[in-house]
């Protein structure tokens, strides 16, 4: 069965975003970003609220014919356009690029997915993964930590009454400082 994998790129005082929504702090350089498209071209869908889709539609689709783009952008672009995506929006009414309109989450919507075949889910979005928590539908955490406190902003973790054990599965240090922490759900850990 797929994986829901939430993966998101934090300040180390928690935020993924600053309070304007800026997030010029993040340290993307070549090695993380050719870790990230080696990651998510494995991936089977991306899952994403519609801001988190507007984002990456507004830029990506035509990346590769912009002659500033890095060849790790021009790579990411062809990944982006190519792979399946499931939006969670009650207000958009059309989406290109392989995208699929989903109104709300609905865990037996969501474990239907699941148990499509192909690579797991790529969540993305803190307002989605939010909702996805909510559930208890995260199997995985990818989480980026890059080193640099933005003092304010929206975290990614809302507060809550669960408690979610999770396995450290791996962790790695990139060049630029930034650490990748990744947990699993103890019942979907196979490192």
């Amino acid at each position: 069965m797929r994986k829901v994998i939430l993966m998101m790129q934090l300040s180390l005082d928690g935020y993924f975003e600053g309070p304007h929504r800026e997030i010029d702090w993040h340290m993307v350089d070549d090695e993380l970003h050719g870790h990230m498209n080696e990651e998510l071209r494995t991936m089977g869908a991306f899952l994403s609220g519609r801001v988190t889709y507007e984002l990456m539609a507004d830029f990506w689709p035509t990346a590769d014919s912009d002659p500033d783009s890095t060849p790790l952008m021009v790579e990411f672009a062809g990944i982006w356009r190519d792979m399946p995506k499931v939006v969670y929006s009650r207000s958009l009414e059309r989406a290109d690029w392989n995208t699929t309109i989903v109104r709300d989450v609905v865990v037996e919507e969501v474990e239907e997915l699941k148990a499509q075949p192909g690579g797991d889910l790529a969540l993305g979005g803190a307002d989605l993964a939010a909702a996805f928590l909510r559930h208890d539908l995260v199997d995985e955490y990818r989480i980026y930590v890059h080193p640099v406190l933005i003092g304010r902003g929206r975290p990614l973790f809302r507060e809550s009454d669960a408690t979610v054990p999770l396995h450290l599965a791996e962790t790695r240090t990139f060049g630029n400082g930034v650490v990748l922490l990744r947990y699993q759900r103890p019942e979907t850990s196979s490192t």
